[in-house]
């Protein structure tokens, strides 16, 4: 479970305040969420479901959410502000003199992802796969999400023009599509694979002059 989300309330009486105790249910119901979802898919994935994995009583459960999809769209931000925030990190943080240029700290970033989504991979598959079944308002957010990953990119290679912007967008949207095959195919040694190619083609780009 990543350590942002809460753990599970204490059994018997406790002390601890309503909003903390939302706080904790809304965490174990969108972890529950993401785990049933890797296993069922959206569209088997039921109320009830979600309800016996997270231990969470229905009257709970429609307390913090409208439906189905509101449970989802939550637990599609935090998988998607989880993997943001890894990405961003690994393109802000120091590295070692030797990594120092522009393409090895898109290559960290890459690194970085990757085992970001095979560690979290419920969240993973929600965030790639069960989008697309979860309908318009899951895949416009997600969209809004790859922009600020396009940005961060090309705000760390140093491009200024509208054409090299253009061409980070696109790299992002081709990372997406090259990581979601294996995710959906639960295929882990596949994922891995995708990162050297995407370094090789960032280069290319850079050396082509195409991310000025």
């Amino acid at each position: 479970m990543p350590e942002s989300l809460p753990r599970r309330l204490p059994r018997g009486r406790h002390a601890l305040p309503p909003d903390e105790v939302a706080r904790v249910q809304r965490g174990r119901l969108s972890l529950a969420m993401a785990e049933v979802m890797a296993e069922k898919g959206y569209a088997a994935t039921s109320v009830e479901d979600v309800l016996k994995r997270a231990k969470v009583s229905r009257q709970s459960f429609y307390t913090l959410f409208d439906s189905k999809i509101s449970c989802f769209m939550a637990t599609f931000e935090f998988a998607g502000d989880m993997l943001i925030e890894h990405v961003l990190g690994a393109l802000t943080e120091s590295v070692p003199a030797e990594r120092s240029t522009p393409l090895e700290r898109y290559e960290h970033a890459v690194e970085v992802y990757l085992k970001a989504l095979e560690a979290e991979w419920p969240f993973t598959r929600l965030f790639l796969v069960e989008v697309y079944a979860a309908g318009p308002q899951a895949i416009s957010r997600r969209r809004e999400l790859q922009q600020v990953m396009a940005a961060a990119i090309a705000d760390m290679l140093g491009v200024t023009t509208e054409s090299g912007r253009l061409t980070c967008s696109m790299i992002v949207a081709a990372t997406s599509a090259l990581v979601t095959a294996p995710v959906a195919e639960n295929d882990r040694e596949a994922l891995r694979a995708v990162g050297p190619a995407l370094v090789d083609h960032a280069r290319d780009l850079i050396n082509g002059g195409l991310l000025d």
